[in-house]
């Protein structure tokens, strides 16, 4: 009988799991823009009452997507034609009731902002616009290529056993100038 309900409880803890990580989602759009590949994401569900008491607490809030560029190669491991790592950043000062708002590209500052409405904060947290990823001259005419993306949250709740609570999705596209 304990046994039996052991692994009750273990299926019901992973299927809270499977719940929590599908109530997130992760839109991808890439884009061939003239000479450049640029990808869109949103990440809109990801502005949680969890998300927004940290920021009101002061703590600050980092949402960190790691953005890669592949080509399908058969038979064997997909190449990797660039990689992109962005944090976008809110830290939240009581006294003034500002947000000061930063997106780092690879380690340099993209852009900085302050800002007293929520709505910005959400989608500057949330959403990527037109992110350039690499040139087109990179890519083979003709080709599947697709945009694989992880994006997680810091400081960020760990699920038991080590599960984190990161989202990933990815989009396909066919290079044709």
């Amino acid at each position: 009988m304990n046994r039996r309900l052991t692994y009750c409880c273990v299926l019901a803890l992973f299927a809270a799991v499977v719940l929590l990580r599908a109530a997130e989602t992760l839109r991808v759009v890439p884009l061939v823009d003239g000479r450049d590949v640029v990808v869109t994401l949103e990440m809109a569900d990801a502005y949680t009452d969890e998300v927004k008491e940290t920021i009101s607490s002061g703590l600050r809030v980092t949402f960190a997507y790691d953005v890669q560029l592949r080509m399908e190669v058969a038979g064997w491991v997909d190449r990797s034609i660039a990689t992109v790592a962005v944090n976008v950043t809110d830290q939240y000062d009581n006294l003034t009731r500002r947000h000061s708002l930063s997106r780092t590209v690879d380690g340099r500052t993209d852009d900085a902002a302050v800002t007293e409405d929520d709505a910005a904060v959400r989608r500057w947290l949330t959403t990527l616009n037109r992110l350039p990823l690499c040139a087109t001259n990179k890519l083979e005419r003709n080709r599947e290529y697709y945009v694989r993306v992880s994006a997680r949250k810091q400081p960020q709740r760990t699920f038991p056993f080590g599960w984190s609570s990161s989202i990933s999705g990815q989009a396909k596209f066919t290079f044709i100038p």
